[in-house]
């Protein structure tokens, strides 16, 4: 057996261990880049070393700091906070929103998984208190994720755009970003729809937080599974009776000038990373380490908080990811895929191979590892990079709403009590294994057909 299907069939393996049992995929990755770089390629330790990207792990230390110090001095929540007041009691703005803060969150730099675990609670608890279907706000909160899930300065983006660069591909940041924000939000608009959207268009909650008619007076009746005045205090403030960031014990509630600081950050990072074109890790890191400066105390132990499982996560992978490539491994795929006789059908199975696999393992672990197996296909088929790319990214991604995954998990632990959990396990499963099914076909069709 060549080398580059023992690469392939480590990749497996590696893949399996780590959805069955509960063992970092990057530790996994580290096991298989060793064994299969010493033993089937006669690398080195400091050749097989030589894989890992110090500017992709920069980068996921960079924005996760940041927005560590964002989620402990209470920026987070204020988002939340500031966004459910827009609604102005209009019920059915409720899911929109806490898409949108979801979405905003991971562009900004938190994990898909941290997103979640911050807003599904306060998502769920609005469904259960005013009527909306759970299914409908738990997946927006995932579509959510995923929508800002690729803006440049987000974990993902950072993952696909710099696997992009190593390989070759240059970047597209921009049509990565849109291109999942668009088919997210598309889906959010089905859920929305079939899922009972338009019977909350026609309620709002009034003065006493309670549920009446649009265009009901004062005396009207009230709408059934009203709320009581606390309810709706309670669901203004998004947080409950405790903290809605799962922060750690010496939370540090920040003040008006923190706030405005570290939204500047932000800011500032984008600005820095996109008009300038400088390292977004560099800029992400040097915005974290101000902040801390200038509130030494508060921020001290927030370097805890940086997502070290996912930085050990991408470390790992993308470090297997530099032993299949001299392995040859992607050209053995990629050439095998466009021998199928179309560019497309080969994408369309690649694309198919990344919902699959990510139904039930890492997303971020994925990423480093089909975008180089599609190289081949892309420099002989004559497909659109950035499309293609994005294709990839976006079907190994929306099918995170399994209950098999992270996120879709999340929410299964989330649920209110108006739905018994077998039952809104089914009803996530049955959604999971739709959008596993199909989403691949749609968005294969929506950005690969077009650049062929």
């Amino acid at each position: 057996m060549g080398p580059e299907l023992v690469a392939i069939l480590a990749l497996v393996v590696l893949f399996v261990i780590g959805t069955l049992l509960p063992i970092n995929m990057g530790a996994l990755a580290y096991v298989a880049a060793w064994l299969v770089g010493m033993y089937s390629l006669g690398l080195d330790e400091k050749e097989i070393l030589g894989g890992i990207s110090a500017d992709l792990v920069l980068t996921l230390i960079g924005v996760t700091y940041l927005f560590a110090i964002a989620r402990q001095n209470g920026t987070v929540d204020l988002i939340v906070r500031r966004a459910v007041e827009l609604a102005r009691g209009r019920v059915w703005l409720i899911p929109w929103v806490m898409f949108a803060v979801t979405a905003v969150i991971t562009a900004i730099g938190a994990a898909s998984p941290a997103a979640c675990a911050i807003i599904g609670p306060i998502a769920l608890g609005f469904a259960g208190r005013y009527g909306i279907s759970p299914l409908m706000m738990g997946m927006f909160v995932v579509h959510g994720a995923q929508a800002g899930g690729f803006s440049p300065i987000s974990i993902y983006g950072t993952i696909t755009n710099s696997v992009m660069e190593d390989a070759g591909l240059g970047d597209s940041p921009l049509t990565l970003f849109f291109s999942s924000l668009a088919v997210n939000t598309v889906m959010a608009l089905i859920l929305f729809v079939v899922l009972g959207g338009r019977k909350l268009m026609t309620l709002r909650l009034d003065g006493d937080g309670e549920l009446v008619a649009v265009g009901d007076g004062p005396g009207a009746a009230r709408a059934a599974g009203g709320t009581t005045r606390r309810d709706r205090s309670t669901a203004q403030s998004g947080t409950g009776a405790t903290p809605t960031t799962g922060t750690p014990d010496t939370e540090h509630l920040g003040n008006t000038r923190e706030h405005v600081l570290t939204l500047l950050a932000f800011v500032a990072v984008a600005t820095v990373a996109l008009a300038f074109d400088k390292n977004i890790g560099f800029a992400a890191i040097t915005a974290a380490v101000l902040l801390s400066i200038l509130s030494p105390n508060a921020y001290k132990d927030t370097v805890k908080q940086i997502a070290w499982p996912t930085v050990l996560l991408v470390a790992g992978v993308s470090t297997y990811a530099a032993i299949l490539t001299t392995a040859e491994s992607p050209e053995y795929v990629g050439t095998w895929a466009a021998g199928l006789g179309a560019a497309a059908v080969g994408a369309l199975i690649l694309c198919y191979v990344g919902g699959v696999v990510s139904a039930f393992a890492s997303s971020t672990a994925l990423l480093p590892v089909i975008i180089p197996i599609a190289v081949p296909l892309m420099s002989e088929g004559g497909l659109s990079v950035g499309l293609f790319v994005a294709a990839l990214a976006v079907s190994s991604t929306i099918v995170d709403v399994s209950p098999f995954s992270t996120n879709g998990a999340l929410m299964l632990a989330n649920r209110p009590d108006s739905v018994s959990e077998p039952v809104y396990y089914k009803q996530i499963l049955t959604y999971g294994v739709i959008v596993t099914l199909v989403g691949p076909l749609l968005v294969w069709a929506a950005l690969v057909l077009p650049g062929w």
